[in-house]
């Protein structure tokens, strides 16, 4: 049995990483659980920004360094466009570098590259379910 009963849709998910091969990844140790479902993927900030606010997910992963916007322009115009959307930092960066000033651009929370998928599937699920509680 999942944590979410059958009567609850999954959590949809958004990745932004410019490293083709690590959405990959992600994408692999996170659809394998029926508690999500990715809708889209970009590769900088700008691509994300467009495709999220037509998307609608509920939560996004996102990189920090990456081309042409990085993760710390993008997380203030995805807080404005989209409230209720759970920001996930999931960075090479160590956390305790950039986390708290991610945190401070409007990021729900850090996570270093090299976490568990356990981790990142248990950080997403608590973000998404803060900003629900919150609306």
């Amino acid at each position: 049995m999942t944590a979410l009963s059958t009567d609850k849709s999954p959590i949809t998910l958004f990745l932004v990483d410019d490293v083709p091969e690590l959405r990959d990844v992600i994408r692999f140790g996170v659809e394998g659980d029926p508690d999500f479902e990715i809708v889209g993927e970009a590769g900088d900030g700008q691509t994300a920004i467009e495709a999220i606010s037509e998307k609608r997910p509920a939560a996004v992963l996102l990189d920090l360094s990456m081309p042409d916007m990085d993760g710390f322009a993008a997380i203030p115009e995805l807080r404005s466009r989209n409230p209720e959307l759970a920001i996930i930092v999931l960075s090479g960066f160590p956390a305790i570098r950039m986390g708290d000033r991610a945190r401070a651009q409007g990021a729900d929370a850090y996570l270093e590259k090299g976490s568990s998928m356990t981790e990142v599937r248990e950080t997403v699920r608590e973000a998404v379910a803060a900003r629900r509680s919150s609306e």
